[in-house]
């Protein structure tokens, strides 16, 4: 059954939010940043009036002054755009049941049931303008037979804009485009598939599957069908969390060299990536580093443990190894630290090895009572502690999919 998406998407989310709630702010070019006064301050949005300037995400505060300066720049109010991003949610589930968020700013909607009643534009327009009436916010919808073309869609026109985009439209509106414009494609993958002599996602689409499973693995097939439109996925309203990694950098206030500076900002980024992996419950097995030194060169270093991460130390002592490769003294400017792969930690039997055997070898009488009393009482009566969830809040998540912590209860 041919099943109709939508893919619902603020535009310019914080910026709109803060224009919504001071309306003096509307027409102007505004940005929102980290502290100014620090070269960390890094633009993280910007209003339309304000990209019309020439203001771009990640660009430098002293930098965007300079090219605009009337640029009113506002820190973040996480709180603010959390209670926004919950009320568009429950517009969106006004309609449907089947709403699955996948962002703070943004969620698809399967209205294939609701579109039998009314059509899928009036609908979409309708949603557009109860959230432009209710919340003063914009947004763009796309319409599309599957969540791969209606995330394409909804991207297609900005702001306020509702594009329909159907399997058909694929080889005249999609095959022409170069693979780095195609949603799921990123920098070293779109270099990858151009090393492949895939350029464009005509290429993509008309590609030998084996060169591509070989090459990029489960991803590289993946890719090729979406490529051809072809997308299974279903709109998962319990999926909030697609989380496949977890971490956090830093853009340094002046360029260091000193081992204990590196070492404290290790420790600290250690700590954040850490408290992130508690409040999912999560735990990974490759451990990422990031190093982009004072000229501006990125370089990154990867590592699959046996045994999966999730506390600070851990965490620590494995960037630091990493980081103890690759560095070649130059000054650094920022710092990066991420764990993917990464899965429920309820689900993780560790791997035994010379290293740990004696831990769980004076475990072993805790682990026989357990058992024990699990076949009077039954399974799961006693679980360890890692498994216990620490409540997460938002000033510690920064933009990510923490902030919709809750949307599950709603």
């Amino acid at each position: 059954m041919v099943r109709i998406i939508f893919h619902v998407d603020m535009n310019s989310f914080y910026a709109s939010v803060e224009q919504a709630y001071n309306p003096e702010l509307k027409g102007k070019p505004i940005a929102i940043a980290g502290n100014p006064k620090e070269r960390r301050g890094i633009i993280v949005t910007s209003s339309y009036e304000a990209r019309n300037k020439g203001i771009y995400t990640t660009m430098k505060v002293g930098e965007a002054l300079k090219k605009c300066p009337e640029l009113i720049i506002l820190p973040p109010d996480f709180p603010k755009y959390r209670e926004a991003s919950k009320a568009m949610f429950s517009i969106l589930k006004s309609y449907t049941k089947i709403v699955e968020p996948v962002s703070i700013d943004e969620g698809y909607m399967d209205v294939t049931d609701l579109s039998k009643e009314r059509h899928p534009l009036e609908i979409a327009k309708e949603i557009q303008l109860r959230i432009w009436n209710e919340l003063d916010l914009p947004c763009s919808i796309g319409i599309a037979p599957n969540k791969f073309l209606a995330k394409t869609a909804s991207d297609m026109k900005k702001p306020m804009g509702i594009t329909v985009l159907r399997k058909r439209d694929v080889p005249k509106q999609l095959w022409p485009l170069p693979v780095i414009k195609m949603h799921g494609v990123g920098e070293s993958t779109a270099k990858k598939l151009n090393s492949l002599n895939i350029y464009t996602i005509g290429d993509l689409a008309h590609s030998n599957e084996g060169l591509l499973k070989k090459e990029l693995g489960k991803n590289g097939v993946r890719l090729r069908l979406r490529a051809k439109g072809i997308d299974s996925r279903e709109v998962d309203p319990n999926a909030i969390y697609d989380t496949k990694s977890v971490g956090n950098s830093t853009t340094l206030p002046y360029d260091i060299t000193d081992m204990k500076e590196i070492e404290k900002t290790f420790q600290q980024l250690a700590e954040k990536v850490a408290e992130r992996l508690l409040a999912k419950n999560l735990c990974g097995a490759t451990i990422s580093i990031q190093i982009r030194d004072c000229h501006w060169h990125n370089q990154t270093k990867s590592k699959t443990v046996q045994n999966p991460l999730y506390l600070k130390n851990e965490i620590y002592t494995e960037a630091m190894k990493l980081f103890h490769k690759c560095w070649d003294g130059t000054p650094i400017r920022l710092l990066g630290v991420t764990i993917s792969n990464v899965q429920d930690r309820k689900y993780i039997a560790e791997q035994l090895s010379i290293f740990n055997y004696n831990q769980y070898t004076k475990e072993e009488p805790i682990v026989e009572i357990i058992n024990e009393m699990e076949r009077k009482f039954g399974k799961g009566i006693i679980q360890k502690g890692v498994n216990i969830k620490k409540k997460s809040y938002a000033s510690k998540t920064s933009f990510s999919k923490d902030f919709f912590e809750d949307l599950k209860e709603e």
